[in-house]
């Protein structure tokens, strides 16, 4: 069986929904060519993934394994609790005199690497 590698970030302050746009790109790929795709992408959450995929690798190389043959095996984003400001009110759309809470979303980034076999 495959040895695999973990690796999480916790709480970054991004939707889940532009965090995924990115994940998706680089899922099933290898870990050193996610890291090069993603340098190139100009989104704001390449970044932060290419940092987890960097740890994860780092993850790998500290237990032994080929970091040459490492690949994602899965990627997730997922949401992670929200801040809500204490004076954090606008208009709602269409308000007539009604207000909503701004609503600031934070990720949790989960990646997983396995070595391929052969």
């Amino acid at each position: 069986m495959a040895e695999t590698v973990r690796a999480t970030a916790r709480y970054i302050p991004m939707s889940p929904m532009k965090v995924r746009r990115i994940v998706d790109v680089v899922r099933g790929m290898g870990a050193q060519a996610a890291i090069d795709a993603l340098g190139s992408l100009p989104h704001a959450a390449a970044l932060p993934v290419s940092k987890l995929i960097r740890s994860a690798v780092a993850n790998a190389d500290e237990i032994g394994l080929d970091i040459n043959s490492l690949f994602i095996a899965q990627i997730a984003a997922d949401e992670a609790p929200g801040v809500m400001p204490g004076k954090g009110w606008r208009a709602a759309w269409g308000s007539r005199g009604r207000y909503r809470p701004i609503r600031k979303r934070s990720s949790h980034i989960t990646v997983v690497l396995e070595e391929r076999q052969g």
